[in-house]
Protein backbone atom coordinates (compact mmCIF):
# COMPACT_ATOMS: atom_id res chain seq x y z
CA UNK A 1 0.00 0.00 0.00
CA UNK A 2 2.83 2.35 0.61
CA UNK A 3 4.33 1.48 -2.37
CA UNK A 4 1.12 2.76 -4.30
CA UNK A 5 0.86 5.73 -2.36
CA UNK A 6 4.33 6.67 -3.28
CA UNK A 7 3.70 6.37 -6.69
CA UNK A 8 0.57 8.23 -6.68
CA UNK A 9 2.46 11.24 -5.48
CA UNK A 10 5.11 11.04 -7.46
CA UNK A 11 2.14 10.99 -10.53
CA UNK A 12 1.02 14.02 -8.71
CA UNK A 13 4.36 15.92 -8.59
CA UNK A 14 4.58 15.04 -11.88
CA UNK A 15 1.56 16.85 -12.84
CA UNK A 16 2.57 20.04 -11.18
CA UNK A 17 0.32 19.27 -8.51
CA UNK A 18 0.51 19.95 -4.85
CA UNK A 19 1.62 16.84 -3.39
CA UNK A 20 0.90 14.90 0.46
CA UNK A 21 3.41 15.49 3.20
CA UNK A 22 6.20 12.89 2.64
CA UNK A 23 7.25 10.81 5.80
CA UNK A 24 10.61 10.39 7.02
CA UNK A 25 10.24 6.60 5.80
CA UNK A 26 10.37 7.92 2.09
CA UNK A 27 13.67 9.12 2.99
CA UNK A 28 16.92 7.28 2.82
CA UNK A 29 19.54 8.89 4.76
CA UNK A 30 23.20 9.29 4.09
CA UNK A 31 25.71 10.10 7.43
CA UNK A 32 21.91 11.83 8.23
CA UNK A 33 19.25 11.23 10.58
CA UNK A 34 15.91 11.87 9.40
CA UNK A 35 12.59 12.08 11.53
CA UNK A 36 9.27 13.21 11.12
CA UNK A 37 7.96 16.22 13.61
CA UNK A 38 6.17 19.57 13.88
CA UNK A 39 8.58 22.67 13.59
CA UNK A 40 7.40 26.58 13.56
CA UNK A 41 3.81 25.31 12.87
CA UNK A 42 4.53 23.33 9.71
CA UNK A 43 4.10 19.02 9.40
CA UNK A 44 8.15 18.77 8.94
CA UNK A 45 10.85 15.91 8.37
CA UNK A 46 14.14 16.99 10.53
CA UNK A 47 17.10 16.20 9.22
CA UNK A 48 20.77 16.32 11.59
CA UNK A 49 24.26 14.66 10.83
CA UNK A 50 25.26 10.76 12.02
CA UNK A 51 26.31 11.08 15.26
CA UNK A 52 29.25 8.88 14.26
CA UNK A 53 29.66 10.96 11.15
CA UNK A 54 29.19 14.42 11.87
CA UNK A 55 32.59 16.04 10.54
CA UNK A 56 33.19 14.05 7.05
CA UNK A 57 32.37 15.73 4.05
CA UNK A 58 29.81 17.66 2.03
CA UNK A 59 27.79 14.59 1.50
CA UNK A 60 25.16 14.45 4.27
CA UNK A 61 21.99 13.99 2.67
CA UNK A 62 18.23 12.56 3.15
CA UNK A 63 17.46 10.93 -0.64
CA UNK A 64 13.96 11.02 -1.66
CA UNK A 65 13.22 7.06 -2.55
CA UNK A 66 12.72 6.29 -6.39
CA UNK A 67 12.89 9.95 -7.60
CA UNK A 68 14.89 10.51 -11.13
CA UNK A 69 15.21 13.78 -12.20
CA UNK A 70 17.01 15.31 -15.10
CA UNK A 71 15.27 18.89 -15.33
CA UNK A 72 12.30 20.36 -13.67
CA UNK A 73 11.24 22.22 -10.18
CA UNK A 74 11.88 21.48 -7.00
CA UNK A 75 10.09 23.18 -4.11
CA UNK A 76 10.38 22.91 -0.60
CA UNK A 77 9.90 25.35 2.64
CA UNK A 78 13.64 24.93 4.32
CA UNK A 79 14.28 26.14 7.73
CA UNK A 80 18.14 26.04 9.08
CA UNK A 81 19.24 26.37 12.47
CA UNK A 82 22.61 25.73 14.39
CA UNK A 83 22.88 22.71 16.63
CA UNK A 84 23.61 23.23 20.22
CA UNK A 85 26.81 21.62 20.15
CA UNK A 86 27.70 23.26 16.91
CA UNK A 87 31.37 24.94 16.46
CA UNK A 88 31.49 28.40 16.18
CA UNK A 89 31.55 28.34 12.49
CA UNK A 90 28.15 26.53 11.81
CA UNK A 91 25.88 28.96 9.55
CA UNK A 92 22.44 26.49 9.52
CA UNK A 93 23.79 24.92 6.38
CA UNK A 94 20.71 23.61 4.10
CA UNK A 95 19.15 23.02 1.13
CA UNK A 96 19.02 20.67 -1.88
CA UNK A 97 21.20 18.53 -3.53
CA UNK A 98 19.62 16.63 -6.97
CA UNK A 99 20.91 14.97 -9.88
CA UNK A 100 22.39 12.53 -7.09
CA UNK A 101 24.38 9.55 -8.48
CA UNK A 102 22.68 6.40 -7.57
CA UNK A 103 26.19 5.34 -5.77
CA UNK A 104 25.56 8.96 -4.35
CA UNK A 105 29.38 10.02 -5.79
CA UNK A 106 28.38 12.52 -7.45
CA UNK A 107 25.77 15.43 -6.86
CA UNK A 108 24.72 19.50 -7.75
CA UNK A 109 23.55 21.41 -4.79
CA UNK A 110 22.22 24.76 -3.48
CA UNK A 111 22.22 25.81 -0.22
CA UNK A 112 21.44 28.37 2.14
CA UNK A 113 23.92 30.15 5.25
CA UNK A 114 20.90 31.40 7.31
CA UNK A 115 23.03 32.79 9.91
CA UNK A 116 24.21 35.10 7.07
CA UNK A 117 21.41 36.76 6.02
CA UNK A 118 21.49 39.37 8.18
CA UNK A 119 24.54 39.79 9.60
CA UNK A 120 26.75 43.13 10.60
CA UNK A 121 29.23 42.45 7.65
CA UNK A 122 28.56 42.53 3.95
CA UNK A 123 30.76 39.94 3.05
CA UNK A 124 29.31 37.61 5.17
CA UNK A 125 26.00 38.46 3.94
CA UNK A 126 27.04 38.04 0.49
CA UNK A 127 27.54 34.51 1.00
CA UNK A 128 24.07 33.73 2.40
CA UNK A 129 23.59 31.65 -0.88
CA UNK A 130 26.02 29.15 -2.51
CA UNK A 131 26.51 26.46 -5.53
CA UNK A 132 28.93 23.54 -5.47
CA UNK A 133 28.98 20.58 -7.13
CA UNK A 134 29.86 17.19 -5.22
CA UNK A 135 33.03 16.24 -4.94
CA UNK A 136 35.29 17.86 -7.65
CA UNK A 137 34.67 21.89 -7.07
CA UNK A 138 33.01 22.28 -3.51
CA UNK A 139 32.34 25.83 -2.13
CA UNK A 140 35.93 27.01 -1.19
CA UNK A 141 37.41 26.07 -4.61
CA UNK A 142 34.71 27.96 -6.25
CA UNK A 143 35.31 30.88 -4.19
CA UNK A 144 38.63 30.82 -4.20
CA UNK A 145 38.86 30.92 -8.33
CA UNK A 146 35.46 32.34 -8.94
CA UNK A 147 34.57 35.13 -6.31
CA UNK A 148 31.07 35.95 -6.02
CA UNK A 149 29.66 33.56 -9.29
CA UNK A 150 28.13 30.93 -7.31
CA UNK A 151 27.14 32.94 -4.49
CA UNK A 152 24.90 35.67 -3.83
CA UNK A 153 22.86 37.55 -0.79
CA UNK A 154 19.22 37.03 0.49
CA UNK A 155 17.52 38.08 3.54
CA UNK A 156 17.15 35.45 5.83
CA UNK A 157 17.14 34.17 9.47
CA UNK A 158 18.28 31.08 11.72
CA UNK A 159 15.56 28.80 12.39
CA UNK A 160 12.71 30.57 10.34
CA UNK A 161 10.93 28.80 6.91
CA UNK A 162 11.93 30.12 4.05
CA UNK A 163 10.47 29.15 0.75
CA UNK A 164 12.71 27.54 -1.82
CA UNK A 165 12.28 26.87 -5.16
CA UNK A 166 14.50 25.35 -7.68
CA UNK A 167 14.04 25.41 -11.48
CA UNK A 168 16.44 22.68 -13.84
CA UNK A 169 17.13 23.00 -17.78
CA UNK A 170 20.02 21.45 -18.44
CA UNK A 171 22.97 22.64 -17.68
CA UNK A 172 21.52 25.63 -15.95
CA UNK A 173 20.16 26.14 -12.58
CA UNK A 174 17.88 28.91 -10.60
CA UNK A 175 17.07 29.86 -7.12
CA UNK A 176 14.21 31.28 -6.54
CA UNK A 177 13.80 32.33 -2.87
CA UNK A 178 10.17 33.45 -0.84
CA UNK A 179 7.96 33.91 -4.23
CA UNK A 180 10.46 36.68 -5.60
CA UNK A 181 9.92 36.23 -9.72
CA UNK A 182 13.65 37.29 -10.22
CA UNK A 183 16.45 34.86 -8.97
CA UNK A 184 18.50 34.86 -5.85
CA UNK A 185 21.29 32.91 -7.88
CA UNK A 186 21.94 32.22 -11.53
CA UNK A 187 24.08 28.71 -12.10
CA UNK A 188 24.81 28.48 -15.83
CA UNK A 189 27.33 25.65 -15.74
CA UNK A 190 26.17 22.84 -13.35
CA UNK A 191 29.87 21.13 -13.16
CA UNK A 192 28.42 17.43 -14.17
CA UNK A 193 26.45 19.06 -17.49
CA UNK A 194 23.09 17.43 -17.85
CA UNK A 195 22.57 14.78 -15.69
CA UNK A 196 20.38 12.57 -14.10
CA UNK A 197 19.64 11.28 -10.33
CA UNK A 198 18.08 11.26 -7.24
CA UNK A 199 16.61 14.41 -5.47
CA UNK A 200 17.88 14.76 -1.60
CA UNK A 201 17.86 17.03 1.24
CA UNK A 202 21.02 18.31 2.45
CA UNK A 203 23.10 19.92 5.20
CA UNK A 204 26.36 21.18 6.91
CA UNK A 205 27.52 20.57 9.86
CA UNK A 206 26.59 21.33 12.81
CA UNK A 207 23.31 22.23 11.49
CA UNK A 208 19.58 20.75 12.54
CA UNK A 209 17.05 21.91 9.84
CA UNK A 210 13.58 21.30 8.65
CA UNK A 211 12.13 20.64 5.11
CA UNK A 212 8.38 20.73 4.48
CA UNK A 213 5.88 20.88 1.56
CA UNK A 214 8.30 19.00 -1.00
CA UNK A 215 7.00 19.14 -4.58
CA UNK A 216 9.16 17.69 -7.72
CA UNK A 217 7.98 18.10 -10.96
CA UNK A 218 8.95 17.27 -14.52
Amino acid sequence: MNKIIFTMIFALCAQGLTATELLAEKFVGHKTVVRDVVYSGKTAIQVQESTERSNEGEDKLAILDGTSFQDGEIEVWVAGDKRKDAFSQARGFVGIAFRIADDRSKFEAIYLRPANGRANDQLRRNHSVQYFSYPDYPWHLLRRESPARYEAYADMELGKWTKYHLVVRGAEAKLYLDGNSQPTLIVSDLKHGESKGAVGLWIGPGTEAHFSGLKVSD
